[in-house]
């Protein structure tokens, strides 16, 4: 079963952004009252940003976006605002909506090469928005890179002038800006990197157009979302009164040697911190002295001599989710265990070095998930991404982060989560999710493994592969926050307690 996800949470493309526009318009919205609040919503973020008499230099490009800046650039002058004005084209070719809002300017027009961003104190970036498919070039690019140089506060509207409103990415000089005014829904590239942080402060103003008038039946139905609580919540494990640890979830976590023996613990401690009611170590004999002599006691662990040992543990442990990968190996022995996870039953979270043994064949890849019965996660960063799914097609990297982790996901039938800064949380039926918690603290050795741990306890108390993926996710990156800089990953099981109360219903 899946629950349908709140459209508040939609993350919504360039052509998905264009339908919305046309779905208000067609419910009888005129486009320039769109265009007129738009160009209000961006009068108030100056106005809040500087006061009366302060130099603006408005700068409009010759499409909608422009239209947005002309009305801006009127309301703020009505405010008492010291407003210049520039255009990258001819005033007289501006047409539609765009044409109407310059014909309110009654003011010059500049030309971009006579706009002086330094010489005055907030400057509006309304030059292009989210559809821009081209690098900026010449003169453009030019005034982009001497506004950036200036200093000067900037407020963008829709997306800074060179990112993609749909993945984020820049093929040349983007604006940086301090705050980014967009309308009705974010786009992913807004949240994407590098537009996430060329963005600044992003500010969501309503236009007028309303849920009822883009989403619901026989209307459109998005598939990318914010991570958010909202997304997941309703699917968090609530445990009863007469639960069990056996009903909680029994995780077991695939280790390898005394060469690796932090790893698959970090990633067991997380599965119990989450909820799952037993963890257990399953490792090769010579690293059963080192675990049992670690702690804590509440971490279980028992030795398999080869692959048919291994799956006699997990039928034995009643086991509710497997993670195999941490500090695994690469041996022939650790290929057996991984072709083992593979084979088994229960829930899987596939990282590190099982996702290198997996790597370089992802139609092999996807024959073997293919055979699996339960859900399966894989969690590469951009190097096991790369190794295992080459480069190629959709998977370049001149693609963008969500359009990689959905071509992976489509193509392996599990759930991605193409970890960094960004996570995206991609699920095989073109759902995705992109999440915003987290801190550079948690670029810090050890971190991965707690959070395939945590994904592995969710998926042991019954969470759907999707969901259980982006709660991970979210919580993990909460944990990290609340901790700061100085954490260390043994550091994260403890603090995911807290993070689950912040959900907690």
């Amino acid at each position: 079963m899946i629950l349908a996800a709140p459209d508040s949470l939609a993350l919504l493309d360039v052509a998905e952004m264009t339908a919305a526009d046309e779905a208000a318009i067609a419910s009888g919205i005129a486009g320039f009252a769109l265009m007129e609040r738009a160009g209000r919503a961006v009068a108030d973020a100056v106005s809040r940003r500087g006061r009366p008499g302060e130099r603006v230099l408005v700068l409009c490009g010759p499409g909608k976006n422009g239209g947005d800046g002309f009305v801006a650039a009127r309301l703020l002058e009505a405010r008492g605002f010291a407003v210049t004005l520039a255009l990258a084209g001819e005033r007289e070719l501006l047409t539609g909506d765009a044409g109407e809002a310059a014909s309110g300017w009654r003011a010059p027009v500049l030309a971009i090469a006579q706009a002086r961003p330094e010489d005055h104190d907030i400057i509006v970036d309304a030059l292009f928005g989210a559809g821009l498919n081209r690098p900026l070039e010449g003169s453009i690019a030019a005034l982009v890179e001497r506004v950036n140089a200036s200093g000067r506060p900037v407020v963008a509207v829709d997306v800074p002038s060179g990112v993609s409103g749909d993945s984020g990415m820049v093929g040349g000089p983007a604006i940086r800006a301090g705050e980014t005014v967009t309308f009705f829904r974010l786009k992913p590239g807004h949240v994407l990197y590098p537009g996430k942080a060329l963005c600044g402060v992003v500010t969501l103003a309503d236009i007028g157009i309303a849920a009822e008038m883009v989403f619901g039946p026989g209307k459109s139905e998005p598939k990318t979302f914010s991570n958010e609580p909202l997304l997941w919540q309703a699917w968090l494990p609530r445990h009863e009164a007469g639960t069990h640890k056996f009903r909680r979830g029994a995780v077991a976590v695939a280790a390898g040697g005394l060469a690796g023996v932090g790893a698959p613990r970090l990633g067991a401690r997380a599965a119990l911190r989450i909820g799952a009611g037993l963890a257990t170590i399953i490792c090769r004999p010579e690293a059963l002295a080192a675990h049992a002599g670690r702690g804590p006691d509440a971490l279980m662990q028992v030795a398999a001599t080869d692959s048919a040992a291994f799956e006699v543990l997990l039928a034995k442990r009643k086991v509710a989710a497997l993670l195999a990968g941490p500090a695994l190996g690469l041996d022939a022995m650790a290929e057996s265990i991984v072709m083992a996870a593979l084979g088994s039953a229960a829930p899987l979270l596939l990282d590190a070095d099982a996702l290198t043994l997996l790597a370089g064949s992802p139609t092999l890849l996807a024959e073997r998930l293919g055979r699996r019965s339960a859900s399966t996660v894989l969690t590469p960063h951009e190097g096991e991404f790369a190794r295992v799914f080459g480069e190629a097609g959709a998977f370049s990297p001149e693609r963008s982060r969500l359009v990689r982790a959905r071509a992976a996901a489509a193509a392996t039938g599990a759930v991605v989560v193409l970890k960094g800064p960004d996570s995206v949380i991609a699920a095989p039926d073109g759902r995705a999710a992109i999440n915003a918690t987290g801190s550079p603290a948690l670029a810090t050795a050890g971190s991965g493994d707690v959070l395939g741990g945590v994904i592995a306890g969710l998926l042991a108390q019954g969470m759907p592969g999707f969901e259980a993926a982006c709660a991970a996710v979210w919580l993990h990156g909460k944990a990290g926050e609340a901790l700061g800089f100085g954490l260390i990953a043994d550091d994260l099981p403890e603090a995911l307690p807290g993070a689950l109360r912040l959900v907690a219903r």
